[in-house]
């Protein structure tokens, strides 16, 4: 499925799968991005949204900004961190890499790549060895403090040092600062959950609010920056194979009888498996017990990691059928493209990292043989034998099916419950929960209590995990992989615009001016980056903000995939891959591909 697409269309996608095919194997990119956040947040506060908006810097008196580079990933939330250190917010940013937002922080912890649990416990350890924690707040509304406090006794900011290349006496300033504001908010993005120890980052700035209670209040929370434009959404409405719409799990009897009634089927043909992630699913179609793919707005040639592994598993396929908006590189591959509808061309709702559900509608007509993918998708559940009426009668006009859908939505997530269509229609944006037309909304949750049994959140200590692999004498780099500011994700959208594919035009790898001089390699020169798994080229390009000993690559770059690089290696929790971090060499020269030679290729 897709993060791209709408809620109604997520919605309908994941209903496509369990009804149609017959199993739970339906997934979507934050498999790739924010798996391990919402493990973590689910297991420790019972909720795996936002507790706060990004606005919410405005009140805060100190922003924890780790693993996530806004400036190029969120710009507008960037704006508003920069906005709010200008009125005096104090921003620490925490990331190997030293980002533009960096310029602006009152303290940057560039760590070594992979220490992120020993950092935070460190930081956790000198809060509690202080008596920094809010007692009343433990005492009242968490569990498991105990365990947490021993654990952290092992990492003084000392003993930690070496591990994380951060001084002793800088962690202890952070710490006190974070655990004495009166408002501090915690802020990060797959720097943080693209780990195999990824569900234990999170855990650990769960931890860190937890204990200084840091949470339920103006200013103060966890926020895990989203990635794509509808991640929250897609994931709110079930695109998640071992979860139901609002993170039922399918293994729970009572949400399977919930949805069977809610769907008019009887409960034995909804499948109570956990179904696979997309990483699971390339690995099941080597061995043979998948035959057929069914993807909608997703590349996974170009964003799947060890991406060779990913073109032989789709191109070994029996059948494999791409809905989108351009011939991406899964869609080359495929046996069947449709032609579906870009963002203007259709109407629905989308659900932003704030919890925000917006109305989008529809400005234009659809181009040539396009059509709406509600309608695709129910034609293709009619096919399969499922009678729906969700959409319009003619392909090009659904308008009247988003609305439909939603209110089906409605009945089997209680979190959007309380916002009918109409109302959306009218207001074009309302954040959930909300538990009525008189209800504005609850920007900030976890006031009171948190959704879990108890209604308290819990502690769950963390220990240091290695990255799957090391650098050694044959691989002695560390590749860091992300985005740029000028082309998104895969580029499948953004290196079609000129504007901006004139801005940046070729693929580039980012190295410490100090690295580039020992291999004897001018800025612009090429050089090749290898790992266990491939080699790409690309233009070297001097970068001091690249810790000495790492090369950073966006993935946009067909004619240079980072993601032929990366270790398909998961988090055993999450099951994400380990993208931020494997071992690599790099040499110079080579011959850097033109993307027709690529797109041929």
């Amino acid at each position: 499925g897709s993060a791209k697409g709408s809620n109604e269309e997520a919605y309908l996608f994941q209903k496509l799968v369990r009804l149609g095919f017959g199993s739970n194997n339906v997934d979507h990119c934050t498999r790739l991005c924010h798996a391990s956040s919402v493990a973590a947040l689910l297991e420790g506060i019972g909720s795996g949204a936002v507790s706060n908006p990004v606005l919410d810097v405005a009140q805060a008196e100190l922003v924890i900004v780790i693993g996530a580079n806004p400036v190029v990933n969120h710009p507008v939330a960037a704006t508003w961190i920069k906005n709010a250190v200008r009125r005096g917010t104090r921003l620490v940013v925490i990331d190997p890499r030293r980002s533009d937002l960096a310029r602006h922080a009152w303290r940057h912890l560039a760590f070594h790549p992979a220490s992120d649990v020993a950092l935070l416990n460190s930081l956790m350890h000198v809060i509690v060895t202080e008596d920094l924690v809010d007692r009343r707040f433990i005492a009242d509304r968490t569990s498991g403090y105990e365990a947490l406090a021993a654990n952290v006794a092992r990492f003084s900011p000392e003993a930690m040092e070496p591990v994380t290349g951060i001084p002793a006496a800088t962690v202890r300033e952070v710490a006190r600062a974070y655990a004495g504001s009166c408002a501090s908010m915690i802020l990060w993005g797959m720097g943080i959950s693209q780990h195999v120890h990824g569900t234990d980052n999170a855990r650990c700035l769960i931890a860190l609010a937890l204990m200084t209670g840091q949470i339920g209040r103006p200013g103060t929370g966890l926020h895990p920056l989203r990635g794509q434009n509808n991640v929250q959404g897609a994931s709110d409405s079930g695109l998640i194979p071992m979860m139901f719409p609002d993170y039922q799990r399918v293994t729970d009897a009572d949400a399977r009888a919930r949805m069977a009634a809610a769907w008019g089927v009887p409960v034995q043909r909804i499948d109570a498996e956990p179904g696979l992630t997309v990483v699971e699913v390339m690995k099941a179609i080597v061995a043979g017990q998948v035959r057929g793919m069914y993807i909608l707005g997703e590349n996974p040639a170009m964003s799947d990691p060890d991406a060779q592994h990913a073109r032989q598993a789709l191109a070994s396929l029996d059948m494999l059928v791409v809905q989108d908006i351009f011939l991406t590189e899964t869609a080359a591959l495929a046996d069947v493209v449709l032609p579906a509808s870009a963002f203007p061309e259709k109407t629905g709702s989308f659900t932003n990292t704030d919890r925000m559900v917006q109305m989008g509608r529809q400005a234009l007509a659809l181009p040539g043989q396009a059509r709406q993918d509600l309608w695709i998708v129910t034609a293709m559940a009619a096919q399969l034998g499922l009678d729906w009426s969700h959409c319009g009668a003619t392909p090009t006009d659904c308008r009247d099916a988003a609305a439909r859908v939603w209110e089906e939505m409605r009945q089997v997530m209680p979190s959007i419950a309380g916002i009918p269509w109409s109302r959306l229609a009218r207001e074009h944006a309302v954040t959930y929960p909300c538990s009525g037309d008189d209800d504005p909304g609850q920007p900030v949750v976890f006031t009171e209590r948190f959704p879990t049994a108890d209604g308290r959140g819990r502690f769950v200590p963390a220990d240091i995990v290695p990255p799957d692999e090391r650098p050694d004498a044959d691989y002695p780099l560390v590749l860091i992989t992300g985005r740029q500011l000028e082309h998104w994700h895969t580029g499948s959208m953004t290196r079609r615009t000129p504007v901006l594919d004139a801005l940046e035009p070729d693929p580039v790898a980012m190295l410490h001016p100090l690295d580039l001089a020992a291999l004897g390699v001018r800025p612009g020169e090429p050089v090749t980056i290898a790992s266990r798994r491939g080699q790409v080229t690309l233009y070297a390009r001097a970068d001091e903000g690249t810790p000495r000993g790492a090369v950073f690559a966006a993935f946009c770059w067909v004619e240079a995939p980072a993601n032929l690089l990366t270790n398909p290696a998961l988090d055993p929790v999450a099951k994400i891959p380990e993208f931020k971090y494997c071992a690599v060499r790099v040499s110079a020269g080579g011959e850097v591909a033109t993307r027709a030679a690529a797109h041929r290729h």
